[in-house]
């Protein structure tokens, strides 16, 4: 059986490190995919500041289960020179943090333009093994790896060398269905999943309220051993860095929750659920 442990994108909780740092022992997680820190995004950080993220991580017995970087969040047609040099800086960060993990994507305006994906993003996964790092993919809508079928083209290309990040309701605001058809393509090859459900329409909502059958895609990946990560991004509420991380048409939200921290709390308990009824089914 799987060990399933729960991380999260706690800059939704608040955008304060020490406020996230204190959300996440409240509702007993330990780990952090780490991506807006006081209001900056980490692939901005300096050294200095990467170093005082640790030791704050340290004092509070967290560790972080990925860097959430925007890397390959750019079109083909960006200062790729420039993005290059960002993947450096990056992969400083995840060292300075003990983190083997960086989230990164496969660019926008890249229809027709398959090649140049992928000697771009192979230079990205290049930098990173030369710093011990593994990027780590997620489908998201817009960039090349949206559906199943891409994000399958890109890990039989890098194979070892790229990570997989499996989030269910990026692959249904694609028009993709994340379970069976998605899983069954890249079910043998997932790193680590991002946990958040979609309505049909697209509409972010908690683990089992939309369309994506988190909870059956939970029960088969409890067939493998070993630990798996299942990083929170509730996505619930607009929180403060959501128009950064947005490309084109803007992620619909459930918007029904007062606060953060009741938005957090919905998506930990609708993971939880997921998990106990994957354990028991």
């Amino acid at each position: 059986m799987a060990n399933f442990i729960l991380s999260a994108f706690a800059d939704e909780y608040s955008p304060e490190f020490a406020r996230q740092l204190e959300g996440l022992a409240k509702f007993g997680i330990s780990k952090i995919e780490i991506r807006g820190v006081d209001g900056k995004n980490v692939s901005v950080l300096t050294a200095d500041e990467a170093k005082n993220c640790k030791k704050m991580l340290d004092g509070a017995g967290m560790t972080l289960s990925a860097v959430g970087s925007p890397l390959g969040k750019i079109s083909l047609d960006g200062d790729l020179d420039v993005h290059y040099e960002l993947t450096r800086r990056v992969c400083e960060t995840a060292n300075i943090m003990d983190c083997t993990r960086i989230r990164a994507f496969s660019f926008y305006d890249t229809n027709g333009r398959r090649d140049e994906v992928i000697d771009r993003l192979g230079k990205l996964i290049d930098i990173c093994k030369s710093e011990g790092v593994l990027l780590c993919h997620e489908n998201e809508k817009g960039i090349y790896g949206d559906t199943a079928e891409k994000c399958l083209d890109l890990k039989n290309v890098y194979g070892d060398d790229l990570g997989v990040v499996f989030d269910h309701a990026n692959f249904i605001q694609c028009g993709c269905e994340p379970y069976p058809h998605a899983f069954d393509l890249l079910g043998g090859c997932v790193t680590y999943m991002h946990i958040k459900d979609a309505t049909v329409e697209g509409t972010v909502v908690p683990a089992g309220e939309g369309i994506g059958r988190i909870a059956e895609t939970l029960r088969e990946l409890d067939k493998r051993d070993g630990d798996l990560i299942l990083t929170l991004e509730p996505h619930l509420r607009v929180f403060g860095g959501l128009d950064e991380l947005e490309h084109g048409e803007k992620t619909k939200v459930k918007g029904t929750y007062a606060t953060a921290e009741e938005a957090f709390a919905a998506s930990v308990e609708a993971a939880r659920n997921a998990i106990l009824w994957a354990k028991s089914n």
